[in-house]
């Protein structure tokens, strides 16, 4: 039957035919509904909204199936909500709503279907009964009486009683809403047993656990009776528990503690001492006594304040390094003086090392401690991204430690070791805290006497420790962090250097280790070649490794030949043993070229060269960068091409050459990230012999950023990049003007090899770098090597 009817939407109620419910009416558009339907013939269709937190449904926001009901009671509550006693009838289909202030739409009844042979359906409606009944036992949430469930087991028909159990059943209202728009009575009640079997299962389930718990908790107790009875068994034996509580009291009162930490330890035995012996918690307290018992409070090394016994401890482990040397020096010479001083106060800098790889950062750090005569502690923080790391963890659970920093001193056992903090610039930071934010209470004098650790949640003194940092570059420190430190640069060594590093450490370290003492040398011909040929770098780690893979091999060797006396490899033989070199010969790139010129970088490994290519073919005025540049860079290269654009009659270049002549400007070595400001006037000069084809100097190197205007800018690194270029055989090279002061930090050592040609401007590069059309007919450099005056010559 057809009917057009007023709609009134149920949030989380679900009405069912042939049952009785109350609902509550508060919304405007509910209550027209409403009205509208006692004016007419008291009937209303009751629907269930799909979102229950929607306030003014619309069509779409509804059920497509509803009830239709006959309004039997209406009482309005003091908060104006209309509680309404409704008749469910029948099912109804909506078939479309219609306009108006109020939701009302067309209806027609679904008639119940009944299928099935009546032996099948009657042993369905027994199911139903027996297991609605189990339940209605079962769960607490449903409260029903005995009336209401013998009603229930009256009802002969499928249909009625899968309805009235959808009604008393604490069901999601999308169950509910699949029983109501079920027309057929079979599978509607095997759609209702369904729902309870699952419901029986899940209280079946719950009855499992709680009889586990129950079960864990009866054997916690029996744990406990017998564990009070091995206490008394122990008391009777002489075994009392006490004795162990009295050895900790002893411990306390013997350790040299701070008040705060007596107090807070002997507070911890007492709780100790009211805990059962084997629970969770006691463990956590006495592991707790054991750090502050294990930990330095007033031990300390009786330290050795002598300049000249460091000084001669530093030589004979390191080579070179003056500048780090002479600041470690100067630290010590104060420490002297002021501690013959009772009431000076002097705090400690914190010093940070900072170089390439290689370079002996580390081992000039255990340098330091040796020759003090103090423990030495190193840390590593690459990849630490846990505040816990440096802070420790809370004591909320079993397992939780200190940090890092604690743990290093309970290594040392003293309260002034040289504590090496390696790897600064590797940290990172997370959802878990940032440590390099830790580190600042740590490395700062001002406040690093009352450490708090979150686990020890006592003040620690650190203003004994010597803290040293080292990292590779400064860029990824951050600003407050790098501000409580003070810098030390080691840049790197040059040739001469590592030979000699290589005669006085490396080659007998490597012989004695591999047992050949008495039976291999080798000429610092081949280490000379080791160096220049097969290894990049700024520090001794490919060298030292490479020498060690010349000892394994003659170690093998000598097992298999097993000569008398001692051998020596010289660069032949290390060519052999080695193979192939992977660095060609630099005398082969220092021909003029055309499109290629020699730039020199600043990298976190040290300085390195940097050869560009530039070629210049037909085209439409497209620039191509390759070779993995970083942005900086990208913008360095079209700084440089705009301003040879502006200037280009003025170098000979093309007119239209930006329109006729596609770039593509690459920087060798692509599969290495290259990043900086300093390659501008390399990049400019290679485009400019590209579209020229004048040759570039190949015996030339150069650094520095260019302007818009062809001023050539200050960069950064000029130690680094002068010691690249001299090991990389070049002999001249060109500096921007403002960096002639940075010369001072140069060893002499290269300068005496190298000619540095301060330029201002681009139009100097030019002078230098560009040869004429017949390159042979270029004359060789003018300047004698190591003419080059000290930041207060002229140019």
């Amino acid at each position: 039957m057809d009917w057009e009817l007023p709609v009134i939407a149920l949030r989380n109620q679900v009405v069912l035919p042939r049952t009785l419910e109350n609902v509550d009416v508060g919304r405007p558009k509910s209550k027209r509904a409403l009205e509208d339907a006692q004016a007419a013939d008291a009937r209303v269709l009751l629907v269930v909204q799909r979102e229950a937190r929607v306030d003014d449904p619309g069509a779409g926001d509804l059920y497509e199936v509803g009830t239709l009901c006959v309004v039997k009671q209406v009482i309005r509550l003091p908060d104006d909500t209309l509680q309404v006693l409704v008749e469910g009838r029948e099912r109804a289909r909506i078939d479309g709503y219609l306009p108006g202030p109020t939701l009302r739409a067309r209806v027609h009844t679904v008639p119940e279907e009944v299928d099935g042979s009546g032996r099948d359906v009657q042993a369905l409606i027994e199911q139903a009964k027996s297991a609605f009944q189990e339940y209605a036992q079962q769960n607490k949430g449903l409260r029903l009486d005995s009336f209401h469930l013998e009603n229930l087991r009256g009802l002969k028909e499928a249909g009625p009683l899968a309805d009235l159990v959808a009604k008393y059943a604490t069901w999601e209202v999308a169950d509910k809403q699949s029983v109501l728009e079920e027309p057929n009575a079979r599978a509607r009640i095997e759609r209702v047993l369904g729902f309870l079997s699952r419901d029986l299962d899940r209280f079946d389930t719950e009855k499992q656990i709680s009889a586990r718990v129950k079960q864990q908790m009866d054997s916690n107790q029996r744990e406990y009776y017998l564990r009070e009875q091995m206490k008394a068994i122990q008391k009777e034996l002489g075994q009392d528990e006490t004795d162990e509580i009295e050895a900790l009291r002893t411990r306390i009162e013997e350790k040299d503690l701070p008040e705060a930490a007596s107090e807070r330890a002997l507070k911890e035995v007492d709780r100790l001492e009211k805990m059962p012996g084997g629970s969770p918690e006691a463990t956590v307290v006495r592991t707790y006594l054991d750090t502050i018992l294990e930990l330095p409070w007033s031990e300390a090394d009786e330290e050795r304040l002598d300049v000249a016994h460091t000084a001669e401890i530093l030589d004979e482990d390191h080579h070179a390094l003056e500048e780090p040397k002479e600041r470690i020096l100067e630290f010590l010479a104060v420490r002297q003086l002021t501690k013959e001083a009772e009431d000076a106060r002097y705090k400690a800098p914190i010093l940070c090392f900072v170089g390439p790889p290689g370079v002996g950062k580390t081992s000039l750090g255990k340098s330091i401690a040796r020759s003090m005569d103090r423990a030495f502690v190193r840390m590593s923080l690459g990849g630490v991204r846990d505040e816990a790391e440096i802070r420790g963890h809370r004591r909320t659970y079993i397992g939780s430690m200190p940090g890092r920093i604690l743990q290093g001193m309970k290594t040392a056992g003293k309260t002034n070791p040289v504590f090496l903090l390696d790897e600064v610039d590797k940290m990172t930071s997370d959802f878990r805290g940032d440590p390099s934010s830790a580190l600042l209470e740590v490395l700062d004098p001002e406040q690093n006497d009352t450490f708090a650790d979150h686990y020890l949640e006592i003040p620690y003194d650190l203003s004994k420790v010597m803290f040293i940092t080292t990292a590779n570059s400064l860029s990824t420190i951050p600003r407050p962090l790098l501000d409580r430190m003070e810098v030390i640069q080691i840049p790197g060594y040059t040739l001469d250097e590592k030979l000699e590093i290589a005669r006085r450490y490396r080659v007998p370290r490597q012989i004695a280790d591999h047992g050949l003492s008495d039976r291999v040398a080798i000429e610092p011909s081949a280490v000379r070649r080791i160096v220049t040929e097969y290894t990049r770098e700024a520090g001794v780690r490919d060298m030292d490794r490479l020498i060690a893979k010349l000892a394994r091999k003659s170690a093998k060797k000598y097992l298999d030949d097993a000569w008398d006396g001692l051998r020596t490899i010289d660069d032949g033989q290390a060519r052999d043993l080695l193979g192939v070199p992977p660095y060609r010969d630099e005398k082969a790139e220092k021909e003029p070229q055309i499109g290629l010129a020699h730039g020199l970088a600043w990298t976190s490994v040290g300085g390195v060269t940097l050869d560009v290519e530039v070629v210049a073919v037909p085209g439409k005025g497209k620039v191509s960068l390759t070779g993995q540049l970083g942005e900086v860079m990208k913008e360095s290269a079209q700084a440089a091409i705009a301003y040879l654009r502006n200037h280009a009659r003025a170098f000979g270049l093309p007119d239209d050459f930006h329109e006729t002549r596609d770039l593509h400007v690459h920087v060798l070595e692509g599969a290495t990230p290259k990043e900086g400001p300093s390659a501008g006037i390399a990049i400019a000069t290679a485009v400019v012999s590209a579209l020229t084809g004048r040759p570039v100097r190949g015996d030339v190197a150069m650094t520095g950023e260019i302007t818009l205007r062809g001023r050539v800018l200050a960069i950064g690194g000029v130690k680094e990049k002068l010691l690249a270029a001299h090991q990389a055989g070049i002999r001249r090279v060109l500096l921007p003007e403002d960096n002639r002061a940075h010369l001072e930090d140069v060893p002499d050592a290269v300068l005496t090899e190298l000619e540095v040609i301060p330029v201002r401007s681009f139009r100097e590069v030019l002078d230098v770098m560009l040869v004429g059309d017949d390159a042979s007919a270029y004359p060789p450099p003018t300047g004698e090597p190591g003419t080059t005056d000290r930041p207060n010559a002229s140019a």
